[in-house]
């Protein structure tokens, strides 16, 4: 039961000792009662994040997890207070410091949580362990042995919070919670280091960053500080070359080749010599990672991969991507003369490399045909792969799938050899640290047209699946449970709900009422560039919704587009004003602020513009967009940079070439589905759209959202660890 207090008029700081009842009939002195309240505070704030406000916190499906969290929440935290104030132990400032403590755990409970930073479950070992440190700290005892049985996140709150401030242990417990954060999250250990540079262990430490956080090590080795002072000092000899390159003025440029410096593979001249020529040094970029990949095969991980790898996009970006990407609209030979010396193994990467950033028409005109001009004719296109270690092979099927090369790809190989690297395509995906290769694998089927190779897929991630069940491999059962139920669903006969059975939100349609905002209108946000394909966009869009169900608003930088009848929807667009002048960026900025300060928040957000736009409308995209249309070539490619920003929307993209007039009616056709207050059922919506277009040459480029399966793939796989975590 929640204590209740008579409140007299209390103001915070002035001493007196008026009292109040609590539920068990215990005296609360008035300058103890802030604190109290305090409390009772932070609990209803708990309880109401799970959306709520029913005295009751639900944060999981887990009916007896949620009856131990509330126990815990409620009962256990008043029984504190009333021990608090009952015990005998305490004087009045040990009281207000236990309660203020309690306080400050309840809170940072909920900043966690909230940030998805820390379970749910926390909250019990939270509560149990603040009982039994108070209990040790009354009796004037360490409260290190209590610290040591509680889980990081639990212990590093207990040792934080104001209540055990002057415990004789809590030094002790906070350089054991400083080893355990960097043993447990080595990703963290130099941060740790550079705020505790005299920890007794820190040279220790130095020494296993060297060997599991080189980048890392190498960026605070390069500062001027007292951890930077300790790294140059340390004796280990990995550290000492480490300190050396970091103190170097091109310590970047070599720092991907540490791991052959250590073995005298290479040498620090002929580093130099490369660096004097961007196409030699990109060349033994690429010539050390296949040597990097080899040791990988072999299980042998280089210290400097990363690195490595990191270097070997950037300067493909820098030296190759970015100059044909933006001779777009020159012609072929002008275009791609800066590649055509490049060997075979070297275009690869240039693809694997840069999905993010290469245009469709670099890949499919220049990079890609240009392999297999250089390739030995006598060699099937396997032979690629093995040139390379199979390194980032999954990622070079996907993009092939992605723009319609794979058939052509498998197709230059022996048959044979292409249902084994399909097979390998889906195989151990459980073994890769990052979501990324299941999510290529998952991307990559909807593309696949062959019937043949997608029967083949299907088969192995069901062997694969019955083999992780009888096995007991969770991580890998997860995986494949969520690739066959995407990949089964792609037949409608096999009539299966998505959402339903993966636990997310809906795929095939979008709610109506998904897209509306507290005041029920649908804010959309529409981003126009100042090129000629962008100005003409502009006025066919105006054109189109000049009807009796709109009116059009003009303003100075942009024009609104509002419903005149059913649902409220408001489309802001930015005016394609003088890109060369930078006038549209600006257009865009001023229509962002507007919606940003009049807290007008679009639930849709469509991208206007060719692909090399395509970037400058991402870093503005708002994370309320429920449903974002990419308008743009290759826009597919981008998926991933959506969902970081906005986690559940849906997307609508082009895997090749984007087109004015597909975009045009398919906004018509959503907007006024909108309006008329309808769902968006995309299966039904998409033929729709279809027969509007005449089923244009480019439609079949375009992915509808419930065939983005690389992005729903990630929403079940996180959704099934939230259940698991909790």
């Amino acid at each position: 039961m929640k204590k209740i207090y008579l409140v007299i008029g209390f103001v915070f700081g002035i001493i007196g000792f008026t009292t109040a009842q609590s539920s068990t009939k215990t005296d609360v002195p008035l300058v103890r009662q802030f604190f109290h309240e305090k409390i009772d505070s932070s609990q209803k704030l708990i309880d109401k994040w799970d959306g709520t406000p029913d005295n009751m916190f639900r944060p999981s499906d887990n009916d007896e997890l949620n009856d131990r969290i509330n126990d815990a929440l409620n009962n256990q935290v008043n029984q504190l207070q009333d021990y608090i104030e009952q015990s005998k132990l305490s004087d009045n400032n040990d009281k207000i410091r236990y309660l203020r403590g309690l306080n400050e755990s309840l809170q940072r409970f909920l900043l966690g949580y909230k940030y998805q930073k820390i379970k749910s479950s926390t909250l019990i070992e939270l509560i149990a362990g603040f009982k039994q440190c108070m209990l040790l700290d009354e009796k004037k005892e360490s409260i290190f042995p209590e610290i040591q049985k509680h889980s990081f996140d639990a212990a590093d709150i207990l040792v934080n919070c104001y209540g055990f401030n002057d415990n004789e242990g809590i030094d002790e417990s906070k350089d054991y919670l400083l080893l355990k954060d960097c043993t447990d999250h080595p990703e963290r250990m130099m941060q740790v280091l550079s705020l505790h540079p005299d920890l007794s262990y820190a040279d220790s430490l130095i020494v296993v960053a060297a060997h599991k956080r080189p980048d890392d090590l190498y960026t605070y080795a390069a500062a001027s500080n007292k951890l930077a002072e300790r790294i140059a000092n340390n004796p280990d000899s990995l550290v000492q070359v480490i300190a050396h390159i970091s103190k170097m003025s091109q310590g970047r440029l070599y720092f991907p080749f540490l791991d052959n410096l250590m073995l005298h593979k290479i040498s620090f001249e002929e580093i130099e010599s490369a660096l004097k020529n961007d196409d030699k040094y990109y060349s033994l970029l690429v010539k050390t990672e296949i040597d990097y990949a080899d040791r990988v095969r072999r299980r042998d991980t280089p210290l400097s991969m990363q690195a490595m790898q990191t270097k070997l996009a950037d300067k493909a970006k820098e030296v190759y991507v970015n100059v044909i990407n933006g001779l777009h609209e020159s012609p072929d030979a002008v275009r791609f003369k800066k590649i055509e010396n490049l060997s075979p193994e070297e275009l690869y990467y240039l693809a694997v490399m840069t999905e993010d950033e290469i245009y469709t028409s670099s890949y499919t005109h220049g990079v890609y045909p240009f392999i297999w001009k250089k390739m030995k004719t006598t060699k099937g296109a396997d032979s690629l792969l093995l040139s390379v270690k199979f390194d980032h092979f999954r990622k070079w099927i996907k993009m092939a799938a992605n723009y319609n090369t794979l058939d052509d790809f498998l197709k230059r190989m022996d048959k044979g050899n292409a249902q084994l690297l399909m097979k390998a395509f889906v195989n151990g995906l459980e073994r890769s640290s990052t979501l990324e290769d299941a999510v290529d694998v998952a991307d990559s089927y909807a593309s696949i047209t062959d019937k043949d190779i997608h029967d083949l897929i299907l088969n192995q991630v069901q062997s694969n699946l019955k083999q992780a069940q009888q096995s007991g491999n969770k991580k890998a059962a997860d995986i494949y449970t969520i690739l066959n139920t995407l990949f089964l669903s792609i037949d409608s006969t096999n009539h299966i709900d998505v959402a339903k059975t993966l636990g997310i939100p809906p795929v095939y349609f979008m709610p109506n009422k998904s897209m509306r905002n507290d005041s029920s209108k649908i804010i959309v946000q529409q981003f126009f560039y100042g090129d000629k394909t962008g100005k003409t966009d502009f006025i066919n869009f105006l054109g189109s919704f000049s009807n009796a169900n709109w009116k059009i608003t003009s303003a100075e930088k942009w024009v609104l587009v509002s419903s005149t009848k059913g649902v409220p929807v408001k489309i802001y667009s930015n005016r394609p004003l003088d890109e060369e002048k930078d006038l549209d960026a600006e257009a865009q900025a001023a229509l962002c602020d507007y919606l940003s300060s009049n807290d007008l928040d679009p639930t849709m957000v469509i991208h206007r513009g060719h692909s090399y736009y395509l970037n400058s409308t991402l870093e503005q995209l708002d994370n309320s967009a429920q449903l974002v249309l990419l308008g743009s070539c290759g826009g597919y490619q981008s998926l991933n940079k959506v969902l970081s920003i906005c986690p559940t929307a849906q997307i609508i993209s082009s895997r090749q070439t984007g087109s004015g007039t597909i975009n045009g009616p398919m906004i018509n056709i959503i907007l006024e589905q909108l309006r008329q207050g309808k769902d968006l059922d995309w299966p039904i919506l998409w033929k729709t759209i279809g027969r509007v277009v005449s089923n244009h040459e480019y439609f079949d480029d375009y992915v509808p959202p419930y065939k983005n399966l690389g992005a729903v793939f990630i929403m079940a796989y996180k959704k099934e660890q939230m259940n698991e975590d909790e």
